[in-house]
């Protein structure tokens, strides 16, 4: 990027586990709206979960033509998890589960679906709010690499977990990697700091080993960034044993950076899970990666951030900005211009081209909404449709 050229500089970004206590919400947000999508793809959603030491409230605002058995769906999504024993604080089988839920107002629904002036019949934004996609080389995924390191840490220690190859693990978990960057590039994993909860009887030197050698050395070294000079903190404070919403409550859309792009990119502030598609916090954030990334995929640069603002109830969005960082072949203006030109950025154009009414979205609420295979929005597919701006 040219604010940092020709500099030496740390970038960190955290990740968190499924089985943390945020994480574990928007699960279940996201989990209520795929079961209202699946039988009603107009359902409108906007659903918030909260988990404290054995209970579970589910509130917002859902209007839908079809029946959810909240019961047994939010047992189903804390049993996959892995909170399956009381001594976690949170047992999937004698938790208290309570539902708040309402319909959506009808003030928010009539800016969706514009009933009169010169926008009858098309669909309007579902709020105000600007959105942002980020993109670059750094990794295959096109995603900055201190999230995508993240991420991959704590996705290998859940499947050692589910796996029951390290048996003292108990399903909530952090990490953070920190990367020194040369010149905008990254060239060395300076830090690794892996926190894991662990049953009580396990010892630290165990647990340092378990994660080093089983999951630190087999996500980093083939990065070719890992060597002896990198710092390994695991489970820093020396014991990790009450976790999940039993130590530290949990709440949907309390981690929109883990979401994202670990602070690399800017956000706009709205969180994704238990919306809907209608709402632009999240479809709009899903379609400004798309374009980031095809714009990288392209060749036009090697960062792209774009961002898309929207007006309630507006069928088009109100600004769009690429910004580059001083890596454009093109200037950004007329990327910008192309953008605009090669997608449809109203909200129904969104939802159709990316396919959005598909109930997918329990799968996006861990390990990260991007950089992650079987999502439309990471498909490279206008690339080449870009290529000739070249």
């Amino acid at each position: 990027m040219k604010r940092f050229k020709n500099k030496s500089y740390l970038f960190t970004s955290e990740s968190v586990s499924e089985g943390h206590p945020d994480k574990l919400c928007d699960q279940i947000s996201d989990a209520v709206l795929d079961a209202c999508l699946k039988d009603d793809p107009n359902s409108r959603v906007a659903c918030e979960t909260f988990a404290t030491t054995g209970m579970i409230l589910v509130g917002g605002e859902i209007t839908t033509e079809t029946y959810v058995s909240l019961q047994d769906l939010v047992r189903d999504v804390v049993e996959k998890i892995g909170y399956t024993n009381p001594d976690y604080g949170l047992d999937y089988h004698s938790m208290a589960i309570l539902n708040t839920i309402h319909t959506q107002s009808p003030d928010i629904s009539q800016g969706i679906s514009i009933q009169e002036g010169i926008n009858k019949g098309l669909q309007g934004a579902g709020d105000q709010g600007m959105m942002f996609g980020y993109a670059c080389d750094e990794t295959t995924e096109l995603m900055p690499a201190p999230i995508m390191f993240s991420h991959k840490l704590l996705k290998k220690a859940a499947d050692l977990r589910k796996g029951k190859v390290i048996s003292w693990m108990r399903p909530d978990a952090k990490s953070q990697v920190t990367l020194r960057y040369e010149n905008g590039k990254p060239v060395h994993v300076e830090t690794v700091v892996l926190s894991h909860q662990h049953n009580p009887d396990v010892s630290q030197e165990e647990i340092h080993e378990s994660l080093l050698e089983l999951v630190i050395k087999p996500i980093l070294e083939p990065t070719g960034l890992f060597n002896e000079k990198t710092r390994i903190l695991t489970n820093p404070t020396g014991r990790f044993v009450v976790g999940g919403p039993h130590g530290d409550s949990g709440l949907t859309g309390r981690k929109i950076i883990v979401d994202t792009y670990g602070g690399m990119g800017r956000h706009g502030g709205g969180a994704f899970s238990g919306k809907d598609p209608s709402k632009v916090d999240r479809s709009g954030a899903y379609m400004a990666r798309y374009i980031a990334k095809n714009i990288v995929a392209a060749g036009l640069c090697s960062r792209c951030e774009v961002e898309i603002a929207y007006a309630i109830g507006i069928p088009e969005p109100i600004s769009v900005l690429v910004e580059t960082f001083g890596t454009g072949v093109v200037p950004d203006s007329l990327i910008e211009e192309i953008v605009q030109k090669e997608f449809d950025l109203s909200p129904a154009g969104i939802i159709r081209d990316l396919n959005l009414l598909d109930p997918i979205y329990q799968k996006t609420a861990a390990y990260g909404h991007f950089g992650r295979d079987g999502f439309t929005w990471e498909a490279c597919n206008k690339s080449e449709i870009l290529k000739k701006y070249l």
